[in-house]
């Protein structure tokens, strides 16, 4: 919301000397944000000028420029610049004669964007000054001449300041409107604040309105169809004002306004409408009144009814969208956007008022659903003051009446259906006990009196009916707010809580931190992506297996594309990666560690009641509200892409694949102190030929954990993805799990080691893995460490079979082995692999 300073000083006593930084800090004390401050960026002198005279001299480029003559300052006196009272000036613009009034932008003058003026040599003239524009000053988009006072209504002195005569000294401050305080989005709520922050007189422009009730005028609220129970219109009021000027433009200070609080001028009704907007924060509208066929009936749309925007766009019409239309049909999207057909032109010298409140959530839905926010729906989103319509309905009148030529009609409406806000019960002690002041009984009344609240005291507490136009009161924690923040933050102590000792990380947060703290160690990048994924994602990354994957559905997803609660962290990684690639960082390695989310077929979770923020849950409420949660183990992911190694003299480029996102497994092995047995596996999403299965063993028998692989070339194609993508994904809660609690190192042997390798022979088809595990099995406790170190397949070897050469280590943790004993012990894991894989020692 932006303030114009002048505007916000007309209902709350501003100092004279106050800066924008002393109006922010005051804004701020009582919760508002800071967000800027706006200008219109001139520097003068920039001073009114009358043009004496003109000569139109053609120029060769086919231009015609006018080398004026034009008077700054009074006769014989001194221009504001210090220079003589007649310049000469060079201006390429012809909507102007002899004898008007213009702006002149004196030498030393800076116009917006840093353009500084000065006497310059131009079409064989030196032009001492400018005749500017209405965009050259910042007041507009109209380029098409210079601005001619007499078009807004003024007979200025010359060499008076134009600046102060356009209202073009005025600044305004910019504040962040939370979504439930909408009351601040008007002057009228501004100035409240400031009077709230400084103790300031507040004085409240609906009290310096007339309120004239219009009749007549036929208007019926037909919605058959609310949401939520909750009727669409509960206000609506119209008021009649004819016979309006159409050829009057806005006065300097309305459109200097309108542009400092970032609305454009566009014609002097509808300039008022957004003026009174801007002031009570109730958003007008106003209809051509000879347009109009009929009465008007506030009803929710038609099945397939269209309706032309003022935006020019066709748009067709949801039966939810809550619409205003007469005996044609719609003319427009209720507290939205009104309708082409019944606009204010040109030539509209009879207008109708409309003042209403709609039912926020019904407009947020249609304001959404059409990709259409305006000012009006931003401000009924939020909740507008029910009492506000008629007063901002008769200010609009007086203005059109004041401005506009116009006379007000008795003709009109008032429906008023809306309710009044209820008493809440505000306890003695509470507002203590929440906010930890120790607030006495006179500050919580007085606060609450101040905020416009009706406060009445008996035995129990505080008997306090919130005022019309703070709908997000609703209950004594909100209240307990308001007392904080009217008698000030600053009240609040700043107590750092003490950490109960003896304790510290669990088990599961020192695992999760070491295995993040052992990836990064490794070269790899930890990310964080969204945990939001598409059906089609989902499909194909959700199970290993082709099968259909249940999903979490988000009722009101940021993207509705992207609906589904992730099952899998890869689509996010792979997001992350394309979009690193899209930026030229062709070499990743990156993981994630988060939760994903599971659930189970046919569980229906979620629930349709919360518990009040303020209220504590009782047991039930607890295990009814964990059970409508889905399980959400932790996984860690990781990818990598491009190479490992770069290219460099002596070294070709390594690529990334299988094999590194094997060695990251290894990795997560040492960091958790845990074993993981990798075996040939499948994954819909990976290469058939690239995919391992992770396995860990658990208390209740060996468990999958994961897998690790090569994405398929063809699905990295559509992914914008290279050809090798390698990636793994594991249950990292399984995997600390299998952990344990506690880890026992083992002592370092004082006994030298004995190293042999054991070449097998076995048909092409056996995993290494199970070979290996063969191996293990058979050398018993002497054998300390096996590592394959070879694959071959070729001359010398029987069709169909292949080679695996183990590096083996034995080691006693009492004695030197003899090369005996570790020949007896490699001998034995050849049988035993022998025995399940019909393995042969290669000699």
């Amino acid at each position: 919301m932006r303030v114009p300073i002048s505007w916000l000083a007309e209902y709350v006593d501003v100092p004279a000397d106050a800066s924008i930084d002393d109006i922010h800090a005051a804004l701020v004390k009582v919760g508002l944000e800071e967000e800027g401050s706006h200008g219109f960026d001139l520097q003068g002198p920039i001073v009114v000028g009358q043009v004496l005279s003109f000569e139109p001299e053609p120029q060769s480029n086919g231009k015609t420029i006018r080398w004026c003559q034009v008077r700054v300052a009074p006769e014989g006196q001194t221009a504001a610049d210090g220079g003589a009272d007649v310049r000469g000036i060079v201006c390429g613009a012809s909507n102007f004669v002899e004898g008007d009034k213009v702006v002149v932008t004196l030498p030393g003058a800076v116009l917006p964007g840093g353009f500084a003026i000065a006497a310059r040599k131009t079409y064989g003239h030196v032009s001492d000054g400018m005749i500017a524009s209405a965009r050259e000053l910042g007041l507009g988009d109209d380029h098409d001449g210079i601005l001619r006072l007499a078009t807004l209504g003024l007979d200025p002195e010359v060499g008076t300041d134009a600046l102060a005569l356009l209202s073009l000294d005025d600044s305004a401050v910019e504040v962040n409107v939370t979504p439930d305080r909408g009351y601040a989005f008007s002057i009228r709520g501004i100035a409240r604040e400031y009077s709230h922050s400084t103790g300031a007189a507040f004085r409240d422009p609906v009290d310096r309105v007339a309120t004239v009730a219009g009749n007549g005028f036929p208007v019926s609220i037909h919605d058959e169809a609310p949401i939520r129970g909750r009727v669409g219109a509960t206000v609506f009021v119209t008021r009649v004002v004819r016979g309006i000027d159409p050829t009057v433009k806005s006065p300097a200070w309305l459109v200097s306004r309108l542009k400092l609080a970032g609305i454009r001028s566009i014609s002097l009704v509808v300039d008022i409408t957004n003026y009174v907007m801007l002031e009570f924060g109730q958003p007008i509208h106003g209809y051509d009144l000879d347009a109009l066929q009929g009465g008007i009936v506030v009803r929710r749309a038609s099945e397939g009814e269209t309706l032309e925007t003022l935006d020019g766009a066709v748009r067709t019409l949801h039966p939810e969208d809550l619409v205003i239309a007469d005996d044609r049909g719609a003319i427009g999207l209720a507290g939205v956007m009104g309708g082409a057909s019944t606009e204010i032109g040109e030539g509209t010298t009879d207008v109708l008022i409309e003042a209403a409140n709609f039912d926020p959530v019904s407009i947020a839905r249609t304001a959404r659903r059409h990709k259409l926010p305006s000012e009006a729906s931003r401000r009924f989103e939020r909740g507008v003051d029910p009492k506000a319509a008629q007063p901002a309905a008769a200010r609009v009148v007086e203005l059109l009446e004041t401005l506009a030529g116009g006379t007000a009609d008795g003709l009109g409406s008032v429906h008023h259906e809306h309710a009044e806000p209820g008493a809440i019960m505000l306890p003695f002690g509470f507002v203590q006990r929440l906010v930890g002041v120790d607030f006495t009984p006179d500050d919580i009344a007085r606060s609450l009196a101040e905020i416009g609240s009706t406060v009445e005291e008996n035995a129990a507490g505080f008997e306090v009916t919130p005022p019309s136009w703070r709908p997000d009161l609703i209950d004594k924690a909100s209240l307990a707010e308001e007392v904080a923040r009217i008698v000030g933050y600053d009240r609040i102590p700043s107590i750092l809580p003490v950490a109960p000792p003896g304790r510290g990380l669990t088990v599961s947060q020192q695992a999760r931190r070491r295995t993040a703290d052992v990836l990064a160690a490794g070269g790899l990048t930890e990310v964080l992506a969204y945990p939001f994924l598409t059906a089609r994602q989902n499909a194909v990354f959700g199970s290993p297996v082709e099968e259909e994957v249940p999903a979490i559905v988000v009722a009101n997803p940021l993207d509705s594309e992207a609906a589904l609660l992730r099952t899998s962290l890869l689509p996010g990684l792979i997001d992350i990666a394309r979009r690193n690639l899209s930026r030229g960082l062709t070499d990743l390695a990156v993981f994630e560690i988060g939760s994903v989310f599971v659930p189970e077929a046919g569980q229906r979770y979620g629930q349709d009641v919360l518990p009040l923020g303020a209220v504590l849950p009782d047991a039930a409420q607890l295990s009814e509200l964990h059970a409508g949660i889905p399980p959400q183990p932790r996984h860690i992911g990781a990818l990598l892409l491009g190479n490992t190694v770069d290219r460099q003299p002596g070294q070709p480029a390594v690529a990334a694949g299988i094999a590194d996102a094997l060695d990251t497994v290894r990795l997560l092995e040492s960091a958790l102190a845990v074993s993981v047995r990798v075996a040939a596996g499948t994954h819909k999403a990976l290469h058939p030929g690239r995919t391992a299965e992770l396995f860990v063993q658990t208390a209740t028998g060996e468990a999958a954990v994961g897998f690790a692989g090569e994405i398929l070339p063809a699905l990295a194609d559509e992914l914008d993805l290279p050809r090798v993508v390698a990636v793994l994904e594991l249950d990292l809660d399984a995997l600390i799990d299998a952990a344990g609690s506690s880890v026992e190192a083992a002592p370092i042997s004082g006994f030298p080691a004995a190293t042999q390798d054991l070449s097998l022979v076995v048909d092409a088809a056996v995993p290494a893995g199970e070979v290996e595990s063969a191996v293990v099995a058979g050398a018993g406790e002497l054998l300390e460490s096996i590592r394959l170190v070879d694959d071959y397949r070729g001359a010398g070897l029987p069709d169909s079979s292949k080679s695996l050469t183990f590096a083996l280590r034995f080691r006693a943790p009492d004695r030197t082995l003899t090369a005996a004993e570790a020949s007896e012990a490699k001998l034995a894991g050849a049988a035993r692999a022998a025995e399940l894989h019909g393995a042969t020692v290669r000699e």
